[in-house]
């Protein structure tokens, strides 16, 4: 993502922001736990739920202090002083009135600002949150003991490193989203502040506020939620003056692991319209050639001579491409990325496309992988399918045409061999095993 980080001075901590869409009205996201601006866009699950947001209005997010690109060294705020920094941070993007989307620990604050400053909340979105987090009681039983949270906060202080509470969060999540979610929390906190602010988000009780919240609200709560009950969203919304529940499917804690469902509640309780995906995703197999010493051959022939072979060779890519009924997406330098509804197309062409350009004096390199890709309309295929067939090409040596595993078994029965080459880290994305097409 393009848009700058900047930073919004409140009291003497400088708060790190972002702002993203040109919509019709301001949508400020108050997030859970932790956050890093930059992180946030390195995983497709996530950046997928931004760039929803960003969609329908202009989206305005920032990491807490002590946090992600905000000043860490500050000391633990309260939620007043929080609420301060969502005022900074409002002031500094020039947003006199916003949509608050607090998620999680996000939520009482969120919560509190509404209340606050009504003249600034047109609306207010709740996501598996809560109103309170320590000390249950008749009123509100659902919430762990002081000596619950204290093993929790050493929990996670201690597994920080290796597990950053993701079992909780997103008990479904893939290995490529654990790595990223990983990488993420050791950008955003340290295991000693971890800790602390699990200590500190335990002293939340906002059931008092909840009354005074004058901002139409939407209240969203998965019905499996490891975090936090789904008793604890419908008590939110009991208390919140005409305030709608929504009960979603699934366990997951966090807004953006398989997120469009909250995504759609969002759109349309903020715009009135309920947005439409139809075939937004679809299986396909994904391809992606380049030629191998691209750079040593073109100054070797010299630029005209180069670009010459370079304009043969895309001729013959897409001769290829279109014989074997695939869609050419991208094309890059001297790379192809292309996608098929059969896998067998796909492999054929990866084949045909190195046999015919070995006319050239040309030897290509090919990953091809069989998976969900997303494609909402106007945009550019997306998704871990395409992620996963990058990297398979990367492992790819002179002349290979290298597949997964997934796409092997599917293609088995076509009459196409291919050589086990065992498994492999793909960056990112894990380990896979791979196969190397014979023909």
């Amino acid at each position: 993502m393009d848009a700058p980080i900047r930073y919004a001075k409140s009291g003497e901590v400088n708060i790190a922001y972002q702002v993203t869409g040109d919509g019709p009205f301001d949508l400020v996201v108050v997030s859970g736990f932790v956050s890093h601006l930059d992180n946030d866009w390195a995983h497709p699950a996530s950046a997928h739920l931004l760039e929803r947001l960003a969609g329908f209005a202009r989206l305005i997010r920032f990491d807490k202090r002590g946090t992600g690109l905000s000043d860490r060294s500050v000391g633990l705020p309260d939620l007043e002083t929080r609420m301060d920094d969502v005022r900074a941070v409002m002031d500094a993007a020039g947003s006199e009135s916003a949509a608050l989307f607090g998620y999680s620990e996000g939520g009482p604050m969120s919560m509190l600002f509404s209340a606050t400053y009504p003249k600034r909340v047109r609306a207010l979105v709740l996501y598996g949150t809560y109103a309170k987090r320590m000390d249950p009681d008749d009123d509100y039983p659902w919430c762990e003991t002081w000596e619950e949270r204290q093993t929790y906060a050493a929990t996670i202080e201690r597994e920080w490193g290796v597990e950053a509470d993701l079992t909780r969060m997103a008990p479904g999540a893939d290995e490529s989203l654990a790595r990223w979610w990983m990488a993420r929390a050791r950008a955003s906190a340290s295991p000693a502040a971890a800790r602390a602010l699990v200590l500190m988000n335990s002293q939340i009780d906002v059931r008092d506020v909840l009354a005074s919240i004058q901002a139409k609200t939407l209240v969203l709560h998965r019905r499996d939620d490891h975090d936090s009950r789904v008793e604890e969203g419908r008590y939110v919304a009991e208390h919140i003056p005409g305030a709608r529940f929504v009960e979603l499917p699934g366990e997951t804690h966090v807004p953006w692991w398989n997120g469009d469902d909250v995504v759609d509640e969002v759109e349309e309780f903020l715009t009135g319209v309920r947005p439409t995906r139809l075939e937004d995703r679809v299986l396909a197999t994904a391809l992606f050639t380049d030629i191998v010493d691209s750079t040593g051959q073109a100054q070797t022939l010299g630029d005209h001579a180069w670009a010459e072979l370079l304009s043969r060779h895309h001729a013959l890519v897409r001769r290829e491409i279109e014989l074997y009924a695939g869609e050419e997406i991208d094309t890059a330098g001297d790379g192809f990325f292309a996608l098929f509804d059969g896998p067998a197309r796909a492999v054929r062409c990866a084949v045909g496309i190195r046999n015919a350009l070995r006319s050239l004096g040309l030897e290509i390199r090919a990953g091809i992988h069989t998976g969900e890709v997303e494609r909402p309309p106007g945009e550019a295929p997306r998704g871990i399918a395409v992620h996963v067939a990058a990297r398979v090409a990367a492992q790819a040596g002179a002349g290979d045409a290298l597949v997964t595993s997934t796409t092997a078994d599917l293609v088995a029965g076509s009459g196409l061999e291919f050589a086990d080459r065992g498994e492999v880290e793909l960056k990112g994305i894990g380990r896979r095993r791979l196969y190397g097409a014979r023909l």
